[in-house]
């Protein structure tokens, strides 16, 4: 305890410690007399004396308190500290935020008419337009092996471990192994998709990709793989974990290269891992290309039809992205499409799977080709607000006055879609402030697409009374 200065000391003290027993803080030993000048019931009074003028801690003579008359010199102390501590000083209390609130009729929707799509007859087939957050399929969906489809999901794993920018940078190193190259004599005898690989050969990281997405090779998929994580199966859980994480849970991989019929996938999973894979620079550079050329194996060229350039013939805005044949899987094709609507860039994907005819790849590609004009054709532009527009009401300085959009807009959607409104306030608003005054921002959006205006008030602030 603290003897404040300006209390009055206690003179006296009931119920003293028995003879012999040491008084803590006394300093002394049991038996010990008591020091010139004190008497046995408190500290003496040139020390009170001290105390007042100092304010120091007095340890022998708060110690000595005790009993009734102790309790109540205590508390009369606890009493004085409360009224003599000054108020510790609060925080300025921050000045309110307007609070924007919207109208229910400011959030515009399109037709609810579900446009038709021209599904194959046979396998599975869906499309996706990833930047309005559309999807759709031909139908339920069943695990089937989905053969090379399967090299997106290994070259979007080895991205996310190993980013490259867009542009021509190569990477890291990688060194083919003998392992590496005993892979490719193995898809040779077996007439897989693969480029020659010699034991010691150097291949940058944009190299070893682009053969696999380019040329199918099935050798350079495992060479990635196990340069990535260091063994096959650690690669192949990076991958399904990778698959739960992009919610395509119809999906399982057991390989690298979608040759063993174990990996399986939908058109709408194949998709999703599409989707993700396309918006890495280096993976969409290397989907577009007809033909790479490799240190070694020289120049080979794609299996993805349609591709402009591509042995199949160019098709304008296709843009990759992978095709897939096994005698299990049949043919299948993921294909990505860049439309214009309104104006605006729009990529729409679509993907096949399980077909079964002559030139199988081909005809899956003509397939996704009709899907994705198809839908992009079935996109709509949404006038989101108009200027002048009322948009909602601003509270603030203890008014309300209505909002309105300074400027019109609008967004890419499908039809049945409706766009999504975030209000953002501004700056505070004073009393007095004119009509016009800026009172923050309105966010519409469709799936990832967005579009922002700035509001402002209808009428004048009341000023203040």
């Amino acid at each position: 305890m603290v003897n404040p200065g300006g209390a009055a000391p206690v003179s006296s003290v009931s119920n003293p410690p028995p003879v012999g027993q040491n008084r803590a803080g006394s300093g002394s030993t049991p038996g010990d007399p008591v020091p010139s000048g004190r008497t046995s019931s408190g500290p003496t009074r040139s020390e009170l004396r001290a105390a007042r003028v100092s304010g120091k801690r007095n340890r022998r003579w708060v110690v000595g308190l005790s009993g009734a008359a102790g309790v109540a010199a205590l508390a009369a102390v606890l009493v004085a500290l409360l009224v003599i501590a000054p108020a510790s000083p609060g925080k300025a209390e921050p000045p309110p935020t307007p609070t924007l609130t919207a109208d229910r009729a400011a959030m515009p929707s399109l037709a609810a008419t579900d446009p038709t799509l021209p599904w194959p007859t046979t396998g599975q087939s869906a499309v996706a337009i990833p930047s309005i957050g559309y999807s759709s399929q031909s139908g339920g969906e069943t695990p089937v092996p989905v053969a090379s489809m399967t090299k997106v999901m290994t070259a979007y794993v080895v991205l996310q471990d190993h980013p490259l920018p867009s542009g021509t940078a190569p990477g890291p190193s990688i060194t083919i192994s003998t392992a590496d190259a005993n892979d490719y004599d193995t898809d040779v005898v077996s007439t897989q998709a693969s480029v020659a690989l010699q034991a010691g050969e150097v291949l940058t990281e944009r190299q070893a990709l682009d053969g696999m997405l380019v040329h199918s090779a099935n050798d350079l998929a495992y060479s990635l793989a196990v340069w990535d994580a260091g063994s096959l199966p650690a690669f192949l859980a990076k991958m399904n974990a990778t698959a739960g994480t992009l919610g395509m849970t119809e999906t399982h991989y057991v390989d690298a290269s979608g040759y063993t019929p174990g990996s399986v996938s939908t058109a709408a999973d194949l998709l999703k891992v599409a989707s993700a894979a396309m918006a890495l620079p280096a993976f969409a550079q290397a989907v577009a290309m007809p033909a790479v050329t490799m240190p070694v194996a020289g120049m080979v060229s794609t299996y993805t039809p349609l591709l402009p350039g591509g042995v199949t013939g160019p098709t304008p805005n296709v843009v990759g992205v992978k095709s897939g044949f096994t005698s299990a899987a049949g043919g299948g094709d993921i294909l990505a499409y860049q439309a214009t609507v309104d104006g605006r860039p729009l990529l729409v994907l679509a993907a096949v799977t399980s077909q079964e005819m002559p030139t199988v790849l081909h005809a899956a590609g003509e397939m996704d080709l009709g899907l994705a004009q198809d839908a992009a054709g079935d996109v709509r532009s949404m006038q989101v607000v108009t200027a002048g527009h009322r948009v909602g009401t601003v509270s603030d300085a203890g008014a309300s006055v209505p909002v309105v959009a300074t400027t019109s807009a609008s967004l890419l959607g499908w039809p049945g879609q409706t766009a999504k409104l975030t209000l953002i306030p501004g700056r505070q608003l004073q009393p007095g402030d004119r009509a016009g005054s800026p009172a923050g921002i309105a966010r519409y959006s469709i799936g990832a697409e967005h579009v922002t205006v700035q509001l402002a008030t209808t009428a004048r602030l009341p000023s203040a009374s």
